[in-house]
């Protein structure tokens, strides 16, 4: 009702009608191979040319869960929040497959994290009240230059565990996260993994190993991680 209005042509929809037809009906799951492809995504281009990278249906869905469940201890009843653009593999696997795999309340925010307020993270923690909080350094950094009046404004109670992504985090800023969004009472796992993974590959897992500030932690059961000097 507040926004513009438009003709829609062509293949376009209108998503509050396509919800009114669809709700309450269930929709049949397709049966898929285990090595279908699930999805193809391009890496970053980091080391070279981007590379499309195919994950298959039974093993990319399988790990997502598991990791899901294992390292971010999502349950169905939580509700469960990964700040990631939904179009990196981050999004992939832990906004879209895994939680709701797994059948929890996943947020999906489209935005930046400070329009119109830089409280607007811990409004959304505050009003949906999430479990477990999922972002990145980048993002924990700039939450520290404005200041921690904005988390301390909100009612942050609910959160149960925090964890970090796509980069390293540096000790400073995993202090301050753990300080001040987890008030120091919710376990922070740092994750590392790849787009050619599908899922994380080195972290620890909550209430199984120490936390050390700046320190991803040892590989997950079943991964055999080696430094190659090339």
């Amino acid at each position: 009702d507040d926004g513009f209005d438009h003709d829609l042509k062509g293949n376009q929809h209108d998503w509050d009608d396509l919800l009114d037809e669809q709700s309450g009906e269930r929709v049949a799951p397709v049966e898929r191979d285990a090595e279908d492809m699930l999805f193809l995504m391009y890496t970053s281009g980091t080391t070279g040319q981007p590379k499309g990278v195919k994950h298959t249906t039974g093993g990319y869905l399988s790990y997502a869960t598991w990791t899901s469940h294992a390292v971010l201890d999502i349950e169905t009843e939580d509700t469960y929040w990964c700040s990631a653009d939904i179009g990196w593999i981050t999004g992939h696997s832990y906004i879209v497959y895994g939680p709701l795999a797994l059948g929890s309340t996943t947020v999906m925010y489209e935005g930046t994290p400070d329009f119109p307020n830089r409280d607007r993270m811990w409004e959304l923690v505050e009003k949906y009240a999430v479990d477990i909080f999922y972002t990145a350094p980048t993002a924990i950094r700039a939450f520290m230059k404005w200041g921690s009046k904005y988390p301390e404004s909100r009612d942050l109670s609910s959160l149960r565990l925090l964890g970090t992504v796509g980069e390293p985090i540096n000790p400073r800023a995993w202090k301050w996260y753990y300080e001040h969004i987890g008030n120091e009472d919710c376990p922070v796992v740092d994750t590392w993994w790849q787009t050619e993974t599908g899922g994380m590959m080195i972290t620890t897992l909550p209430g199984v190993k120490n936390m050390k500030p700046g320190s991803a932690g040892p590989p997950l059961p079943g991964i055999d991680a080696q430094i190659v000097d090339t």
